[in-house]
């Protein structure tokens, strides 16, 4: 299917069980729709070698490793030199997915903010871009990410963007990403279809975070990669885009932000 257009999954989990013995067939379902690379996020360290032995067996799969903040109290905290070491990988393309989540753990909200300042730190020294899960906590994510920011410049994408419009001008403000996920694709989501139209288009990522949030005509399934076209169908209504020009733009957008997977692409 030469003539589809290409498309990034720029965040999915294949390590989780829903995919096991699965992934080749993943993979190729996800070709025929046009995807042609995917980025596997690891969401507890322990667990990088497995979702790094995926990225190794599978051409179009890049990951990115860190510590999700649902997670950050039951985990080891993460240190700057264990992500970076990490980093060396030539597949290891982000750092996180880390961030805010007040939603069920409020509670670890000391040690969340914590270890997202050390995964900000990683994403410095590194160069890679800090990927952000952010829920019920916009104002402490704007407050963090914004000093960070002034304490020296690093690049993020906010993933799953279904916050507020106040953090994604924020966001915005900071040159940072916003990642459309299937919910943007969900009926009852104009809202967050609002927020993506206000922002610039050339900040636009696309993404199923699959095994979740399967967008229609798949909703309530297990999502995979290959339904990140639907979702990336409803971006282009959004920006008033044929699908072809805004699958061009989140290409260049990927690129852009993930030039280390780029720089892999061309010279494999």
């Amino acid at each position: 299917m030469t003539d589809t257009p290409q498309i990034t999954d720029s965040h999915c989990h294949l390590d989780f069980p829903d995919f096991d013995g699965q992934h080749a067939d993943i993979v190729t379902r996800a070709a025929d729709a046009g995807v042609t690379r995917m980025v596997t996020i690891c969401t507890r360290l322990r667990n990088e070698p497995t979702v790094r032995a995926i990225a190794e067996a599978h051409a179009p799969v890049f990951y990115a490793a860190g510590t999700h903040p649902m997670s950050a109290a039951d985990e080891p905290l993460a240190t700057v030199e264990q992500l970076v070491e990490i980093a060396r990988h030539p597949k290891m393309v982000g750092i996180g997915e880390t961030g805010l989540d007040y939603h069920y753990t409020a509670a670890s909200k000391a040690i969340q903010q914590d270890s997202l300042r050390i995964h900000v730190e990683a994403a410095r020294q590194t160069g890679l871009p800090l990927i952000i899960h952010s829920r019920d906590a916009d104002d402490d994510m704007a407050q963090i990410l914004t000093e960070e920011f002034n304490a020296g410049a690093y690049t993020c994408v906010m993933h799953c963007y279904s916050s507020g419009p106040e953090l994604a001008q924020k966001m915005v403000d900071l040159g940072f990403y916003l990642s459309m996920s299937g919910i943007a694709a969900f009926p009852r989501s104009q809202e967050v279809r609002d927020i993506f139209a206000a922002a610039p288009v050339d900040r636009i990522l696309v993404e199923t975070d699959a095994p979740y949030l399967a967008p229609p005509p798949h909703r309530g399934k297990r999502n995979e990669p290959a339904y990140v076209a639907h979702t990336a169908r409803v971006g282009a209504e959004v920006f008033g885009m044929d699908y072809a020009a805004f699958a061009a733009q989140t290409q260049a957008n990927f690129n852009r932000l993930f030039s280390k997977a780029a720089a892999f692409a061309e010279a494999a």
